[in-house]
């Protein structure tokens, strides 16, 4: 009896490790993405997906048990399982097989119905400090960064307070594409022509990874940027360190940049031309010509 339950002891540890190892694998993804938050914006969506989850698997694994317990006692070997021929129909199980489906697209349709209105890109982050205006420029393959209120520009690099909300307006100046930042929430479509908002915030000191979230064309795996959440000093040092050199952005320089180039390294601007993120949007500048088919 004692080896017996020894080796039962064996066989349960053995598959906890193997349920251990496979729930890393497949959270070894997941450490700088949307399941790993920094941000009030990223945690609000986090809780959407764990409780849509949770709904759904309300319905997901009562139906994989009922689904082996099924097959365990219809089995040809049980005598006691009572066999039906001319069966076809119950209204008990036609209300069950009904019900639970509408039930869970009842929760689902509630809980994005709350979260879409919660989580209107639009609506300002609630906070005592004032926002920081960031205008946002999708180029083929590269994210041009307007900082109206400190008159300068980067490409390819994000750098925001600690702390504070920042206020993106965001649009293309080519394609199509989707501006998101998985660890701070909020993946948004920019085009051309059309101006959208969103705001973000990050909560922790870090560097996180931005990225194109929709195909562009040749470049599109290195269309990605770095957002760096510093401390309030450091920040104004990175802006004072900005103003200290380098070229203007003008009309004539941003034309330059708007062609095509690939893995972009980052890049500040001193100064800004007035209106231009305004010129850009309203299609006063031509967009570029997008991709090319070869």
């Amino acid at each position: 009896m004692d080896s017996r339950l020894r080796g039962n002891d064996g066989i349960k540890d053995a598959i906890r490790r193997v349920a251990c190892s496979v729930s890393l694998l497949f959270l070894a993804g997941c450490g700088k993405g949307v399941l790993n938050p920094q941000g009030p914006i990223g945690a609000a969506e986090r809780t959407i997906l764990v409780n849509a989850l949770a709904i759904m698997l309300a319905i997901v694994v009562p139906t994989i048990i009922a689904s082996l317990v099924f097959a365990w006692w219809f089995r040809a070997g049980n005598p006691r399982a009572k066999r039906l021929p001319d069966w076809q129909y119950s209204g008990r199980i036609e209300l069950i097989v009904w019900s639970i489906p509408i039930l869970v697209i009842m929760f689902l349709g509630g809980l994005i119905w709350v979260g879409s209105h919660r989580l209107d890109p639009y609506q300002p982050i609630a906070s005592r400090a004032a926002p920081i205006e960031v205008q946002v420029v999708a180029l083929d393959w590269k994210w041009l960064f307007l900082y109206p209120g400190q008159n300068i520009a980067s490409v390819n690099q994000l750098v925001v307070p600690v702390g504070v909300p920042v206020h993106f307006t965001l649009t293309s100046g080519s394609v199509m594409n989707s501006f998101f930042v998985p660890q701070l929430g909020g993946q948004i479509a920019v085009m051309n022509g059309m101006v959208t908002q969103l705001s973000l915030q990050a909560d922790k000191p870090g560097t996180y990874r931005g990225q194109s979230a929709q195909f562009s064309g040749d470049g599109f795996s290195g269309m990605g940027f770095t957002l760096r959440a510093v401390p309030q000093a450091d920040y104004d040092a990175w802006i004072a360190g900005a103003h200290a050199g380098g070229p203007s952005l003008d009309l004539p320089a941003y034309r330059a940049l708007a062609r095509q180039s690939q893995n972009v390294p980052p890049t500040t601007w001193r100064a800004i031309q007035p209106g231009l993120f305004e010129a850009i949007a309203h299609q006063q500048v031509p967009p570029a010509g997008g991709p090319e088919t070869h």
